[in-house]
């Protein structure tokens, strides 16, 4: 079975991201549980905990089909002292504030070179990090999330993951999301049919399906191997519906939480839709 939703909001407390799922007819959904554009943020409420508990069980989306996403500020393969320590500190806490709402991922871009260090001792950095934070919380599976390759992002390379995934000493708690979006502009081809299998047959040979958390729905605003990272809403980019049609049909995409970050929210209900009638 799909599980489709979508990056929704939680302005105004965590505990208004269920609602506003709900509102747009989503099975999973994705949420900031703080502001990702801020190091710092008060703790959650008891308030908000029970609330968000409340209003998940409500909405009838099982909280292992809520991907919530880090701050962007957080970069797990720092090259510098100072920048790595307060990228663990953040990713810490982000992780008990997953704890604290029962849920049991928690998705994040790897990190970045800065262009200081080479890609593999940054890769190493952000598996150290992972295996940090692993050790200080429980129940919480670390998600990473493929990327784009824009300026020196680590993990627009399958093997990048795999690289990380090696590294991590509990691997029962590290999964790999993977966006279309970031995918394509990669390098990966996914506009037909024969594409898809052949770039989710190198997916599953370099990393593997069993690793799979989670996806983002989005279309691409820019070309093949672009390397830039803009999404679109579905079907108005350079993939088109193929790739989509495909996942939908797809067995081994089932009961992971599918998550729109296309670019028009009020677009978000009708996507939805249209993904469960292809």
């Amino acid at each position: 079975m799909k599980y489709v939703g979508a990056h929704v909001s939680a302005s105004g407390g965590v505990e208004n991201a269920p609602l506003n799922a709900q509102e747009i007819g989503a099975r999973a959904f994705a949420l900031f549980t703080k502001n990702q554009r801020q190091w710092r943020a008060k703790p959650l409420s008891e308030k908000s905990i029970l609330a968000f508990r409340e209003n998940l069980d409500g909405s009838g989306i099982s909280p292992r089909h809520v991907l919530p996403h880090d701050s962007y500020l957080i970069n797990l393969g720092h090259p510098e002292t100072e920048g790595l320590e307060k990228s663990r500190a953040a990713f810490l806490d982000e992780m008990q504030r997953c704890e604290q709402l029962g849920l049991s991922l928690l998705n994040f871009h790897p990190g970045a070179t800065l262009r200081k260090i080479g890609e593999e001792e940054s890769l190493q950095r952000v598996a150290d990090s992972i295996n940090l934070v692993l050790e200080q919380t429980r129940g919480v599976t670390a998600v990473i999330e493929n990327t784009a390759g824009q300026g020196s992002t680590l993990g627009y390379r399958f093997e990048h993951l795999a690289a990380i995934i090696d590294a991590i000493k509990d691997k029962s708690r590290v999964g790999v999301c993977l966006d279309t979006c970031h995918t394509f502009v990669a390098g990966y081809d996914l506009r037909t049919g024969e594409a898809c299998d052949k770039t989710f047959a190198e997916f599953d040979q370099v990393v593997g399906f069993q690793y799979l958390r989670g996806m983002h729905l989005n279309d691409s605003k820019p070309d093949l191997g672009a390397r830039v990272d803009r999404h679109h809403s579905l079907g108005q980019g350079k993939l088109g519906w193929e790739v989509f049609r495909y996942i939908m049909h797809d067995a081994r995409f089932d009961d992971i939480p599918l998550v729109l970050e296309t670019i028009d929210d009020t677009l978000w209900k009708e996507e939805i839709a249209a993904l469960y009638a292809i």
